[in-house]
């Protein structure tokens, strides 16, 4: 018979959605008898349980089943912490095709809308795309992989009211009370869509998703989410996942996310996407924070043509940003277009956030180009 404890490579706590029907409850015959162990979660919506004892019978080995749908986030966010599994196979899903083409929306709900999927775009050669900015990425991570460097982007939107274009809690004609109270605030006379960014904040955590916080901005309505610290390839392929999760919850609210660098004229201010960035070496020492920040300035030009589109309508001297055609660096200064933050400068050591990417901003882009810009030139 066949054992939990046979050996393998590497044996893995694996979670199997749809572990009780044809396809999943094979898999889950291979996988114990590879060595692994396994998690079932099915709600057994066209399958059966008995499948699964006769999975233990073929391969002698016991299994965790949890009755679980995938689309009760609260359940399966529970078997998750339950079961800590490292892996994930996704079989779940409705399969009749007559029931498909009767209930169309059911399926959609249940076999689409219960599953994100990042899709790397590849020629027919299977060559990256030229749109694919993924893959000049992962070379350069690669490339200075020894340097151990951490991301942390700050994603700041704005809710906009889709009839009038207008972001929420600004009246219909005018402008709102001048801003200044209205960040990380709380009461209703300065905060607006607290719904909407703490169900997008849920729904991150439920796709397990590196997400750090939220906080209300300095404009009526605009909001921020942060991602990180973890690497560029991590940061980049997240925030894109929270992007589409953040205007996929937008639809549910009726309410349109804005990713625009400057989306109200005037003395406001803008939305941008300022990333923080360590390598090891700034983690233990300020000189190679001040040797980073003395690396960007060498390169500011290409990282504004490239930091994302309408960004001169943002960074324009006023508003906590520096002007488009200057770069400047200090600790504590929200005015520059690199800040050290306080306790950095306190420590000795630490990160830098760069405070110039729009919104709108291509993460696999703007990672890409801190990595090429500091790592070729910090110091051995």
């Amino acid at each position: 018979a066949l054992k939990n404890d046979s050996p393998v490579a590497r044996a893995m706590n694996v979670l199997v959605t749809g572990g009780a029907g044809f396809i999943g409850s094979h898999t889950c015959v291979e996988l114990l008898a590879a060595g692994h162990d396994i998690v079932v979660v099915d709600n057994l919506a066209n399958s059966d349980p008995e499948a699964l004892q006769r999975v233990e019978e073929i391969t002698g080995c016991s299994l965790v089943f949890a009755e679980v749908d995938v689309l009760d986030r609260a359940a399966l966010r529970r078997a998750f912490s339950d079961n800590q599994p490292e892996a994930v196979m996704h079989f779940a899903g409705l399969k009749a095709v007559g029931e498909s083409v009767a209930e169309p929306l059911r399926y959609y709900r249940n076999n689409v809308t219960s599953t994100i999927v990042l899709c790397e775009v590849m020629l027919t050669d299977m060559t990256p795309h030229p749109s694919n900015t993924r893959a000049a990425c992962a070379a350069s991570a690669e490339k200075y992989s020894d340097m151990d460097m951490w991301f942390g982007i700050e994603q700041e939107y704005t809710m906009l009211d889709p009839i009038t274009n207008q972001p929420i809690g600004f009246p219909e004609e005018g402008f709102p009370e001048p801003q200044g109270p209205y960040y990380c605030s709380v009461g209703p006379s300065w905060i607006f869509g607290r719904d909407m960014a703490e169900e997008h904040l849920e729904m991150c955590m439920d796709a397990g998703l590196a997400i750090s916080g939220i906080n209300a901005e300095v404009m009526p309505g605009q909001w921020e989410f942060q991602i990180g610290p973890v690497s560029a390839l991590e940061v980049s392929d997240q925030l894109w996942v929270a992007r589409w999760l953040l205007f996929r919850v937008g639809e549910m609210h009726g309410i349109h996310p804005s990713l625009d660098p400057k989306p109200v004229a005037g003395d406001w201010n803008g939305a941008g996407a300022h990333t923080n960035f360590s390598t090891r070496a700034m983690r233990e020492n300020y000189n190679a924070i001040i040797a980073g920040c003395e690396a960007l300035s060498g390169e500011h030009n290409l990282h504004i043509k490239n930091y994302g589109d309408g960004n001169e309508r943002r960074l324009t001297g006023l508003h906590e940003t520096q002007s488009i055609d200057k770069f400047t660096y200090g600790a504590s200064d929200r005015g520059a277009s690199v800040r050290i933050p306080w306790q950095v400068e306190k420590d000795q050591k630490g990160y830098l956030e760069d405070r110039r990417p729009s919104a709108n901003m291509d993460p696999y882009t703007v990672t890409k180009l801190l990595l090429d810009t500091i790592c070729s030139k910090e110091p051995k």
